[in-house]
């Protein structure tokens, strides 16, 4: 390759004259200049020396480096090919459509180089983009001209279009640097409108306010040369993307080399002197290094600016290259994409040669001051970066806590008056920002506040926090309680105001008087709970102790009110007790407190001074009004109480003794049948004790079988065939002897031992009752066993009946719970659940005592029973009493017209026997056949009643 190139116009005539005859037919001619005369005189002299070499021109206001007023470079190949291409105007609005025309005419495999030059500016890029690349090797370099610039090719001057030019060869190699120069200074700026290639709007105002206001207007009148100087940058994808200013809009829009999106935020760029001065020196460096018989070197009008006395010194060094200039240069290869360059420096080689290339002088050290300058704007840039960060940062902090917080906060000046609001103290207490601001913030509360607040106001000017609660008004005229803090704000160590914070805690405080409320009263009845009134329980026991005076305490029970809950529910339960409530209210004497213990159970304080004869009248008027009549959805409920009666200092002198002995005031009460007074007297302390005792004994009993059952017959009275036997369930007791069933009975129940002992019983004889059948050959025989109440109603009742009855392999038709009548209207609804499972089973219901009840006649058809037992109350004067008589007859008539079997209790005399033969009852028990037997003593009388 023969390389030569000149950078003014007297200096072509003279590369002519020495070069006419060693030069060869060149393949490739460049010339540019400012004067378009000048450019086609020389093109014309070229094309006279050289008629077919390939040649472009371009003349126009172009960035001429140094004093160049022509610049002109000449290659001569040896082993390559230069192809080249006229490119019409009207091509470049389909850029795919010119990029399959340029790949096809001047494209290779082995290209190397592909240079475009147009003044279609916009048009450049999406051309680069869909040329195609032949090899790795290959690079496109694009010089875009501006507006009102020409080009010249072979075929003549081009007003409009360009001209693409390629380097074509094996043996040809290439290399190119084309750095990116650029740095963002200042601040980042949002685009808020735009379109397309146009930014309307920065930060809401208009883009060229931004360029008039940073850049100033000699920028403007230069673009768009000072565009590429002083381009936005924007960062995509982790990396800066140069977007030149093209021009300023009469709307006051920027044009911009490149598509943007609202949302994304841009910044002023400039060439940084330092990278462009140690950027040439490293092309210079490796042009040094590697074979170069030729260069083309391609600058933006980026370097044209304040950098150009820096890059007239670098084209100094580069001597025997070949400047070309251009408003903006692209480059695209194989490692990028299409990216704008400050310059793009291409070094050819077709041989070997040395590595002394002679195309570079002597490296200059840069102007002075002008390193120094570009690292104060590089170094100021950063630290107005970061302090923008911070600024930023700390903006947000301050957003967060004033502009988004939830609570209201307010400032003041140091007279009080309101200086700002947040939107929370706009939307909370109803006031808008215009209406309030400027104005005395000590309008807004209530004057009785006025004095409270302003001390509050004061001491935090002097620099202390102050937190209290205030109560202010909203506009509408609602109150809401807020939890205040007041701030000094402090301007360069003055005081100039105070910040207001105010968190409502309205809803708050209500919750907790809710919580207190719920904590200290029954929801229910509104009377105190348990804790509450036994802090009014213990300070009227202090007064009392301290004045000497007496004072009682009742608690009261209302008797059997679970019947009314399991009957009409729970929630008609709650309204009935609320009516007894009141009931009581209406009748208490003054001052005293009702409170309400738990469930149906209630407590009572006499006011102090209160005798025994006034606390008993009092108790009694209560009985009295709740055993009225209460009416509820139409029906009548009979509800009555029991109360118990304690006398400080009588009986007791401590909170715990007086309600211990109240209870069992209230227990004795019950026990004799409800609807009664009951006072505390020593004696129930020590049945109480008694009971305490009995209730060890009884736990003690089952560890160590103390209990037995004992078994009574029962008898066909006709034939006298035993049919059953009927477990009777007996205590003896190592030191005590023999226990009465109803004496420890009741206690079980009142321990909830009942449930193990009545597990007991069913395994018991259902396994005896199993033996027995097996060794008399009698599967019919059954068994008879009396069930608790308490234990009928437990939920794993029936589930131990089935485990019995599994265990002992006894059919489930051979097994009869005995209940009493009283037991099976107790709780209806369960008990009418349970019976059912049980009749499911197969196992028969025997209803006790029957009689006994105010109400049989009337729930038995309801009831799933199949035998009826008759009370013994009916039997002893049977022979004798004709009333009893009827009654048993009636009885004995009405189970067989339900087809229910009858069996009289408590028969001793044959007189009777023979008796309720006549009336036709089917089976009998009692003494008059035998006494209750030990289970080995009732297979003697079993055998001997079969003889």
């Amino acid at each position: 390759m023969r390389w030569f190139c000149c950078r003014r116009a007297e200096e072509l005539d003279h590369l002519l004259r020495e070069h006419s005859s060693s030069l060869d037919e060149p393949l490739f001619v460049q010339i540019a200049g400012n004067d378009e005369a000048a450019v086609r005189h020389a093109a014309a002299a070229l094309a006279r020396r050289w008629p077919h070499a390939h040649m472009v021109g371009m003349a126009g206001p172009l960035p001429m480096a140094g004093e160049a007023n022509l610049a002109v470079g000449v290659a001569s190949m040896t082993s390559s090919t230069v192809s080249s291409l006229a490119l019409p105007a009207d091509e470049f609005d389909r850029p795919d459509g010119l990029a399959a025309l340029i790949a096809e005419a001047v494209v290779r495999h082995d290209t190397t180089l592909l240079l475009l030059f147009t003044n279609h500016r916009s048009a450049l890029p999406p051309l680069l983009r869909h040329l195609p690349l032949a090899n790795e090797r290959m690079v496109i370099i694009g010089c875009a001209l501006s507006e009102g610039s020409v080009l010249f090719s072979p075929d003549g001057r081009l007003e409009r279009g360009g001209i693409a030019v390629s380097f074509s060869g094996t043996a040809l190699r290439g290399h190119c640097a084309a750095p990116f120069l650029w740095e963002p200074i200042g601040l980042a700026f949002s685009i808020t409108k735009s379109r397309d290639q146009q930014i309307d709007e920065l930060n809401g105002q208009k883009a060229s306010s931004y360029l008039e206001r940073y850049l100033g207007k000699e920028f403007i009148e230069h673009l768009p040369f000072s565009g590429m100087e002083f381009p936005f940058l924007i960062e995509r994808n982790g990396r800066d993307v140069c977007l030149p200013i093209v021009a300023v809009n009469q709307d006051g829009s920027v044009a911009v080399r490149g598509h943007v999106h609202n949302g994304e935020k841009v910044r002023f760029a400039y060439i940084h002197a330092a990278s462009l001065y140690w950027s040439a020196r490293d092309v210079a460096m490796q042009t040094a290094k590697q074979p170069a018989e030729g260069m083309l070197l391609y600058y933006s009008a980026a370097l044209s600016g304040y950098t150009r006395p820096l890059f007239d010194g670098v084209a100094a060094v580069f001597g025997q290259a070949a400047l070309f200039p251009a408003v903006e240069v692209l480059v695209k290869d194989a490692y990028t994409a299409v990216r704008p360059a400050a310059f793009a420096a291409i070094s050819l080689a077709e041989t070997a040669a040395s590595a002394e290339s002679g195309l570079l002088s002597p490296w200059s050290s840069p102007p002075e001051g002008m390193m120094t300058l570009a690292q104060l704007m590089s170094t100021s840039s950063r630290d107005m970066e970061r302090l923008h960060v911070r600024l930023q940062m700390s903006e947000q902090r301050y957003k967060s806590l004033f502009e988004h917080n939830t609570d209201i906060v307010y400032s003041t000046d140091l007279h009080g008056r309101l200086t700002s609001v947040n939107p929370a103290f706009e939307q909370v207490l109803g006031y808008k920002k215009e209406e309030i601001l400027y104005t005395n913030s000590l309008k807004y509360i209530h004057p009785n506040d006025i004095p409270r607040v302003t001390r509050y106001f004061y001491r935090a000017l002097r620099g202390n926090i102050q937190t209290y609660n205030l109560e202010i008004p909203t506009k509408s005229g609602e109150r809401l309680l807020f939890q205040m803090k007041n701030i000094p704000i402090i301007v360069d160590g003055k005081k100039v105001g105070i910040y207001g914070i105010g968190r409502n805690i309205t809803e708050q405080k209500k919750a907790e008087e809710k919580i207190s409320y719920l904590a200290y009263y029954d929801i229910d009845t509104n009377l105190p709970n348990r804790t509450k009134w036994m802090e009014l329980f213990s300070e009227q026991l202090d007064k009392a102790k301290q004045k000497r005076r007496k004072m009682a305490v009742a608690l009261i029970d209302l008797d059997r009110f679970k019947w009314i809950n399991d009957s009409v529910g729970h929630y008609a339960g709650d309204d009935i007790l609320r009516q007894l409530v009141e009931r009581i209210r209406r009748v208490l004497p003054p001052s005293a407190e009702l409170g309400r213990f738990h469930g149906d159970k209630f407590c009572l304080l006499f006011p102090l001074k209160t005798e025994v004869q006034a606390a008993t009248e009092a108790a009694l008027r209560i009985v009295r009004e709740v055993a009225r009549p209460i009416v509820y959805d139409g029906k009548e409920f009979f509800v009555t109480a029991s109360v118990g009666l304690a006398m400080f200092p009588d009986d007791g002198e401590d909170e715990h003794a007086l309600l211990r002995h109240a209870d069992m005031a209230v227990n004795m009460a019950k026990k004799g049948g409800g609807n009664r007074v009951e006072r505390y007297c020593a004696q129930m302390n020590e049945e109480a004790m008694h009971r305490l005792e009995m209730g060890g004994h009884l736990r003690r009993a089952i560890e160590e079988n103390e209990l037995f059952l004992c078994y009574q017959p029962i008898v066909d009275v006709h034939t006298g065939a035993v049919k059953a036997t009927e477990a009777l369930i007996r205590w003896r007791h190592p030191k005590l002897g023999l226990v009465r069933p109803d004496e420890f009975i009741p206690l079980a129940e009142e321990t909830g031992l009942i449930h193990e002992i009545g597990r007991w019983v069913l395994k018991t004889a259902c396994r005896q009752t199993k033996q027995w059948q097996e060794m008399m050959g009698n599967n019919r025989l059954s068994i008879f066993v009396n069930v608790s109440p308490v234990q009928f109603q437990h939920e794993r009742f029936v589930d131990n009946v089935k485990q019995a009855l599994k265990q002992s392999r006894l059919s489930p038709s051979c097994l009869h719970l005995e209940l009493t009548e009283h037991s099976m209207l107790r709780y209806l609804s369960s008990t009418m659940r349970t019976m059912d499972e049980l009749r499911k089973l197969g196992v028969g219901i025997a209803v006790d005592d029957f009689g006994s009840g105010y109400s049989s006649f009337h729930y038995l058809k309801r009831l799933p029973a199949t035998i009826l037992k008759i009370d013994r109350a009916f039997i002893e004067q049977l022979h004798a009493n004709a009333s009893d008589e009827a009654i048993v007859k009636a009885m004995i008539t009405m189970g067989h017209g339900l087809g229910l079997e009858t069996i009289a209790e408590g028969v001793e005399t044959p007189e009777q026997l023979n008796r309720l033969r006549d009336l036709q009852c089917t089976y009998a028990q009692g003494y008059v056949f035998c006494p209750p037997l030990l289970a080995e003593e009732v297979m003697r009388y079993v055998t001997e009643k079969q003889k």
